[in-house]
């Protein structure tokens, strides 16, 4: 039955990113929560924000803790989305030992890049600071997207030096993450408009336009900037990418590009391409899958600590 929740939730979780997409949508009904599962709905991590500046905690209600983090950052092509659908809270890992975010964030409709990575990573830091009031273990986090939230995921890991994007409040904590689970996000906006078959990309009402306020082509530097792949460096943390081979949204070159630099800069990575897959469906949620990212899990956020 939990596979079942699982193949339905990522059926309709990762919203594609097409051009023409609506920007805003009735909200979603709440999604039950399991048993055996605390939660927290709509924490403020911004002083004074707006409800696309919230997130929903769900820890284990029994236990002393601390539990390792995992953020959950959703999809939509930037302009529609919710931290409702929360696929790790469905797929169990709260029952594994492990808190649960899941991030609202700024929609291009409301301010263009950088405001969405920076509220990501306000929200990691507003974690850190309250890790003792929630039992969190602030010192391992994993970030885990699809599509769009894939995309912001990926440039979690890779600009986890890179204090521009670090605005507002707690400052003197953290916001690098110890690990990324990235599906199917892009990572070089540039390269993905060009890419033949995916020229739609490159339209003023794209999403990657509304995203950085103009066509990727002719504002390279703002392209290279919301860009995962610019910020690639050594101290990256390790990275699972796993894009569907017949992706019809994002090209699955945009993961080998992505797994290529990480390579180049001997950050430990593992790129799957499902052959067939397209941009999410049940592929995604293969026994195989889920156990490659709980044990990459397991291993950077739970073995690790214990060493």
């Amino acid at each position: 039955m939990k596979q079942l929740h699982l193949l339905i939730l990522l059926l309709g979780v990762f919203c594609p990113l097409m051009s023409g997409a609506q920007e805003s949508k009735p909200a979603r009904p709440l999604a039950p929560v399991p048993m055996g599962v605390k939660a927290y709905r709509d924490l403020l991590y911004v002083p004074n924000g707006t409800a696309r500046q919230t997130l929903d905690l769900y820890v284990p209600a029994e236990g002393a803790g601390p539990w390792p983090v995992i953020v959950w950052v959703h999809g939509g092509g930037w302009q529609n989305g919710s931290k409702e659908q929360c696929l790790p809270l469905r797929a169990g890992f709260v029952d594994k030992g492990y808190a649960v975010a899941s991030l609202n964030y700024r929609l291009s409709g409301d301010a263009v890049f950088p405001a969405q990575i920076e509220d990501c990573k306000a929200a990691i830091r507003w974690l850190r600071a309250r890790a003792a009031e929630y039992r969190l273990d602030g010192a391992h986090f994993a970030a885990w997207g699809g599509s769009a939230g894939g995309h912001l995921v990926a440039l979690l890991g890779t600009s986890g030096d890179v204090k521009e994007f670090d605005r507002g409040e707690n400052l003197d904590q953290s916001s690098r993450v110890q690990v990324v689970c990235d599906f199917f996000g892009p990572s070089d906006l540039a390269v993905m408009v060009g890419t033949p078959g995916y020229e739609r990309h490159a339209l003023a009402d794209s999403p990657e336009s509304k995203l950085i306020g103009g066509i990727p082509t002719q504002i390279p530097e703002k392209a290279a900037a919301a860009s995962p792949v610019t910020y690639v460096s050594p101290d990256d943390p390790p990275f699972l990418i796993v894009h569907g081979e017949k992706d019809p949204v994002v090209p699955a070159d945009q993961s080998v590009r992505l797994q290529a630099a990480l390579e180049k800069a001997g950050v430990k990575s593992q790129l799957i391409v499902i052959p067939g897959a397209k941009h999410g469906g049940p592929e995604f949620s293969t026994p195989s899958i889920q156990k490659t990212i709980a044990e990459l899990f397991e291993q950077q956020l739970k073995l690790v600590k214990a060493n």
